[in-house]
């Protein structure tokens, strides 16, 4: 009788993190900072990505977890087809304010470990900063603020305004979690992929230099017209 193969997937790849640089208690991996700035002309999100054959975009994956899920787990065979874009986004694993802190860390543990492997590569990486509850932007229950681990200071960081900023609530988080982030790492350049209303950003405009990338629903509807 043949004997069946036990096999667990820990999600994880460790064969992934070769040659990677942790921080922090977490052990995050580190997308590094480049040796430039490079500004793309514009971004497109990855379920779009066959609508566009400029080479000077920016690809993200500000889209449903459920549209990238394959990159996730398998990062290695969509490196020819990243390769094509001037740089890549760290995936944007999605953090949710209720989910446990636990899964919190993991989705940002994932972002920086697919953001080093394309890094590792040879691919232009621009680390894209998520934060869930106050938990993950703050100290009050960690020693260190887990959403900002893995990405280096005085560098250029991505965020999304898409989708996060509805409501009174979701507005306030995103806030304080901007105003976090400017704190701890300082970047040189912030690029939102989004709105931008003075409510969120309007006490910030001097602290970085800011470029904003309307969101592809936003732009074709423009285009319609």
């Amino acid at each position: 009788m043949k004997k069946k193969r036990f096999e667990v997937d820990d999600g994880f790849r460790p064969e992934l993190l070769a040659g990677a640089s942790f921080d922090g208690i977490m052990e995050i991996p580190v997308i590094e900072k480049p040796s430039e700035i490079v500004i793309p002309d514009d971004i497109v999100p990855f379920s779009q990505y066959r609508k566009v054959r400029a080479t000077d975009y920016a690809l993200c994956f500000n889209d449903m977890d459920i549209t990238f899920s394959d990159v996730i787990r398998s990062p290695e065979e969509y490196l020819v087809l990243f390769s094509k874009f001037e740089s890549v986004i760290s995936p944007d694993v999605s953090l949710y304010r209720d989910q446990p802190l636990s899964t919190q860390i993991a989705n940002i543990y994932r972002n920086r470990m697919i953001g080093h492997y394309y890094q590792s590569k040879g691919l232009y990486v621009i680390p894209q900063i998520r934060w869930g509850d106050e938990r993950t932007y703050t100290t009050m229950v960690l020693p260190e603020k887990v959403a900002f681990l893995g990405v280096r200071k005085h560098s250029i960081v991505y965020v999304s305004t898409y989708g996060c900023i509805r409501g009174k609530e979701n507005k306030m988080h995103f806030r304080n979690g901007l105003e976090a982030m400017l704190e701890e790492l300082e970047p040189v350049v912030v690029l939102v992929y989004g709105s931008m209303p003075d409510s969120v950003f309007g006490d910030f405009w001097g602290r970085t230099k800011f470029i904003s990338y309307p969101d592809w629903i936003s732009k074709k509807r423009r285009r319609t017209r």
